[in-house]
């Protein structure tokens, strides 16, 4: 049986990777600072370290039990705080990822999921974007990851100058909402479906920001994705790097159609039975107006697919934020 790494591992995102890496037969340990996440969202099956990849201590101990493979999504992931804390952003991104993989490589650990965004693309000139689209990040965030992606596959170049083995897979991944389990929900107060139940339950307007973008009704227009989709796919990018099965550097997982701030709101009055009318906030810095990928490579090499509605994301995000509270 193999075991991976979790890094990132009791956010939101992080744990419902852990807890599917569990059910497909692995062994898990999570490494989480909590600085964001919540360590009841780790599974009782994972082992457990608490510390930030920049804690040598940590980092050390994540390793003492034999690791086959690392999914790293641990990282500070807020695109328009990212303008105001570059230095923060990038000491946690990138300085963070150059000591992970300085550990795997002291560890003999070959093999790396990277969780990668599709803040990387900026605002594309394209109805929607692949693998080959120019990357023109536009905050320090989108920045970070994309220098995330360089220093993977950088360290595969040298690692195969060295004759040592490592494979390693970028999955650039879009908005991700909803839930595939009541224990694990997102708690980000700065991501939009979180913002907008809290608003809901406290009897406060939900807000949108910007509604002068250049889409047909001036919202964002973004890619929405089961959070269980996409721990699937980083599921499924570990078994192909176990099996040393042959990836491209980078995958979209995305829906190719993708839906607007608005439609969103609507959406969310018709799962919820609360009508509301958003009211319209200023633009956040760094947001760019539109992102839909295309996700034919990940379907054809990662079984990627979108196994659910908008409505059935939300659905299950409203269920199991309202049972948290």
């Amino acid at each position: 049986m193999t075991r991976w790494l979790v890094t990132g591992g009791a956010g939101y995102i992080g744990a419902h990777v852990a807890e599917t890496l569990l059910t497909t037969g692995r062994e898990v340990t999570v490494l989480d600072d909590l600085s964001s996440g919540h360590r009841e969202f780790v599974p009782e099956q994972a082992t457990f370290v608490e510390g930030s990849l920049l804690d040598h201590d940590a980092l050390r101990q994540a390793f003492t039990e034999r690791v086959d493979g690392v999914v790293h999504l641990a990282g500070f992931k807020y695109a328009g705080v990212s303008v105001q804390r570059p230095l923060h952003t990038y000491r946690q991104n990138v300085t963070g990822t150059i000591e992970l993989l300085a550990a795997m490589r002291e560890a003999g650990v070959t093999r790396m999921v990277f969780s990668s965004s599709a803040g990387v693309y900026g605002t594309p000139h394209v109805d929607r974007v692949t693998e080959e689209t120019p990357t023109a990040p536009e905050s320090p965030y989108g920045q970070s990851k994309l220098v995330g992606e360089w220093l993977l596959a950088d360290e595969a170049k040298a690692a195969a100058l060295a004759g040592r083995a490592f494979s390693g897979v970028a999955l650039r991944y879009f908005n991700v909402i909803g839930s595939s389990t009541p224990r694990i929900h997102d708690t980000s107060p700065h991501n939009l479906i979180p913002k907008v139940f809290t608003a809901l339950r406290e009897g406060q307007t939900p807000q949108i920001n910007g509604n002068d973008y250049p889409t047909p009704d001036g919202t964002n227009v973004r890619d929405y994705v089961h959070v269980g989709d996409i721990a699937l796919a980083h599921a499924a990018a570990a078994d192909r790097l176990e099996r040393g099965i042959p990836l491209r550097p980078v995958y979209n997982l995305g829906s190719g159609t993708g839906a607007s701030v608005t439609q969103l709101m609507d959406a969310i009055t018709r799962t919820t039975d609360i009508a509301f009318t958003p009211t319209i906030a200023p633009r956040r810095p760094g947001d760019p107006a539109s992102i839909v990928a295309d996700g034919t490579a990940a379907a054809r090499d990662l079984d990627w697919t979108m196994r659910h509605t908008l409505d059935e994301m939300i659905s299950s995000a409203w269920s199991a934020a309202r049972t948290a509270n």
